[in-house]
């Protein structure tokens, strides 16, 4: 069966929804999958005037025909799952219920993570992470640590209280007073209605991967988060607690290798990142103000406001030697439309020696060191919105585009030139 696995290439936010949405909606797509991440992260897919918001959910509920499967890999808040359905049936999205499932063995996201983010969060002060504080560290904390409980576990009360007294029991000797308030039964008491709510849903995944893989439809897997936030790539520790990268794919879906189809890499036309870190070419004056207002940067899920600038070609290149794209989506391109010049960073110097960088550095001090090398080019000044094909672009549009296309050695197939759904060329 083939797959088109669809990615972040840079900090987030970069507008996946719209490529998954469309790939997925695709006659012969039968299966939408998320592989890792959770509700601390989303998509935004505007279709026939109405706004579609997925945190949780693989936006591939959009297409009546296609199954969706949360992958084991992903760590689920269990009542954010129902508030979320609900949400997509008022807007009326058909027989949604009927076609979502959960692999048992997702691990769950509780309340009590999320009082512990916040805390975690407050002990590091000023060198906080920039969380979305919806409990994704600590929940896959606990995995890590092997405490954690697992969406199959909830159907074992026995079992599932025992545990989940036990992780609080952990949690409360760690942070004493502050976590005076939270009351275990209570969370408990919560799972007792659920359990029989939740357990339509909640599946084996990999019999189901399997089946699915031996047949002849198609498959879309839906990246979360993106590659500068991975545990092990990303900007460490300013990154979220999942392999966002190609590798957290297979370890989350037990996807086969062999089927995949395309590695698309979707790139924002300029670079936003959300919370603390380095960020090379932010811009903190007239262009990064421009570029938010502009590109209506503020976070689907907490409402934040993105930090914005130009875009950075050595974390794309970084990028793409790590995920092997083997093509690119690359959005929003309008939010450009009214620059008289448009930067690209080609490089980074380091400050101490003078000399070019090899690579994105895993150096965090010397990241926020480096002097970065700008190409610039002319704008184009004039809206793209309308425009049908890559020839309908105005000349210099393309140029920016065939610049990044050359640097990268990829090509860029898809291209954003509006939020609705049908502003996108594809090439």
């Amino acid at each position: 069966m083939p797959a088109s696995i669809v990615l972040g290439a840079q900090w987030g936010d970069e507008g996946k929804g719209k490529l998954v949405d469309i790939l997925a909606t695709a006659p012969n797509v039968a299966l939408v999958a998320r592989a890792q991440g959770g509700d601390n992260a989303g998509h935004t897919i505007s279709h026939n005037g109405e706004s579609y918001h997925f945190h949780l959910l693989p936006s591939g509920l959009m297409n009546p025909r296609a199954n969706n499967l949360i992958g084991s890999g992903v760590v689920v808040h269990v009542p954010s799952f129902f508030e979320e359905l609900l949400d997509l049936e008022k807007k009326g999205l058909e027989n949604v219920r009927e076609r979502i499932f959960i692999s048992d063995r997702c691990h769950v996201v509780f309340d009590l993570h999320m009082r512990v983010d916040s805390l975690e969060e407050r002990e590091l002060g000023g060198s906080s992470i920039g969380t979305t504080k919806r409990g994704i560290g600590p929940c896959y904390s606990t995995k890590a640590a092997r405490s954690g409980v697992r969406i199959g576990d909830i159907f074992s009360k026995e079992l599932f209280d025992r545990k989940l007294r036990e992780l609080a029991r952990g949690y409360k000797l760690r942070f004493g007073a502050l976590l005076e308030d939270y009351d275990v039964e209570s969370e408990i008491a919560k799972f007792d209605k659920l359990r029989g709510e939740l357990a339509p849903y909640v599946v084996d995944a990999v019999p189901l991967m399997s089946s699915a893989q031996q047949s002849d439809i198609e498959m879309v897997i839906e990246g979360a988060n993106a590659l500068l936030l991975d545990l092990d790539y990303g900007t460490f520790p300013y990154v979220t607690s999942s392999n966002t990268g190609l590798g957290g794919i297979f370890t989350g879906l037990a996807l086969n290798p062999k089927s995949i189809s395309s590695i698309i890499g979707v790139v924002k036309a300029y670079t936003t990142r959300v919370g603390g870190g380095p960020f090379p070419t932010e811009d903190v004056g007239e262009v990064g103000t421009k570029l938010q207002e502009i590109g209506r940067e503020f976070g689907v899920t907490t409402g934040r406001r993105r930090r914005c600038g130009w875009l950075d070609l050595v974390v794309l290149k970084y990028s793409t030697a790590i995920n092997h794209y083997t093509a690119l989506n690359l959005t929003k391109l309008d939010v450009l439309d009214t620059f008289e010049t448009i930067k690209i960073a080609t490089a980074y110097i380091d400050p101490e020696t003078g000399e070019e960088l090899q690579s994105f550095p895993a150096d965090l001090d010397l990241l926020s060191r480096v002097k970065v090398v700008y190409h610039e080019m002319p704008g184009w000044n004039k809206p793209i919105t309308g425009a049908k094909s890559f020839y309908d672009l105005p000349r210099a549009a393309r140029d920016y585009v065939e610049f990044i296309e050359k640097s990268l050695g990829v090509r860029v197939k898809y291209i954003g030139t509006g939020p609705a759904r049908e502003a996108m060329i594809t090439r």
